[in-house]
């Protein structure tokens, strides 16, 4: 799962450097192209935050995820020495 999240902010990552180069890209290069620079400033920054904001995300899915998984195995661990434990009959 957090693998997705991972995936889906180095995208984002992506369009926030290509929004960024935009906005330095004079207009004349731009044609049919919105031409404002702030706005091109703006995405990239919007972009940025959504990528760092699944970045963030995708670690602490990873991180309840392994301590989920080393829960489970501390359990069984447990149940196993309360088996060897018990007195046999």
């Amino acid at each position: 799962m957090s693998r997705n999240f991972y995936i889906l902010a180095a995208t984002l990552l992506l369009f926030a450097l290509i929004s960024a180069g935009m906005g330095l890209v004079p207009s004349t290069f731009q044609p049919g192209l919105p031409a404002n620079g702030t706005l091109w400033r703006t995405l990239a920054l919007l972009l940025l935050l959504g990528a760092l904001g699944c970045g963030l995300i995708g670690m602490l899915s990873h991180l309840f995820e392994q301590v989920d998984r080393r829960s489970e195995q501390s359990r069984q661990t447990e149940r196993e020495r309360r088996r060897e434990r018990r007195p046999k009959p």
